[in-house]
């Protein structure tokens, strides 16, 4: 079922396009998907670095204004991505795929869990020198670790197609 919808996707005008029938689009989205993870694994490590106890001299509430940065960056990965699976969705069709895709969903759960189970609000007003507690400890080395393999197996997808 995924492989005849990802031939569907294949057939559009954006497969076309980020294949080769534009030349400059394939560059233009890989640069995109590269800031894009810049700014959403830089916004969020530092975010989540801080609750670990890095930079304990700053508090956190500042730095969580780099939030929508993070944001831009997920959008930005999310577009160009799509753009990447429609030109050619075959090397996507495989184990390192999913765990990339498995690691996202993951990173978003734990993303949705600090935000909704009241954790953000505990972890908010904390200050210079203070620590986080230690559930948002555990967030956080989750978050660090969830975008971290995202990274990896992102990279593994592009020099390693045939070996998942």
């Amino acid at each position: 079922m995924v492989r005849y919808y990802s031939k569907i996707l294949h057939a559009t005008w954006l497969g076309w396009a980020v294949a080769g029938g534009v030349s400059w689009l394939g560059p233009l989205l890989a640069m995109f998907h590269s800031v894009g993870m810049a700014l959403l694994i830089g916004c969020v490590t530092i975010i989540d670095l801080r609750i670990l106890g890095v930079g304990k001299a700053l508090p956190i509430k500042p730095l969580q204004r780099l939030l929508p940065w993070g944001a831009l960056g997920f959008a930005l990965t999310l577009v160009s991505g799509i753009g990447f699976y429609a030109s050619n969705p075959e090397p996507y069709q495989s184990l390192g795929f999913l765990l990339k895709m498995l690691c996202i969903v993951f990173a978003g759960i734990n993303g949705l869990l600090f935000y909704t189970s009241g954790l953000y609000r505990r972890v908010t007003p904390i200050g210079a020198n203070e620590d986080a507690p230690p559930a948002a400890k555990l967030s956080a080395i989750a978050s660090i670790s969830l975008w971290f393999a995202v990274l990896y197996w992102g990279r593994v997808l592009a020099f390693l197609n045939d070996a998942f």
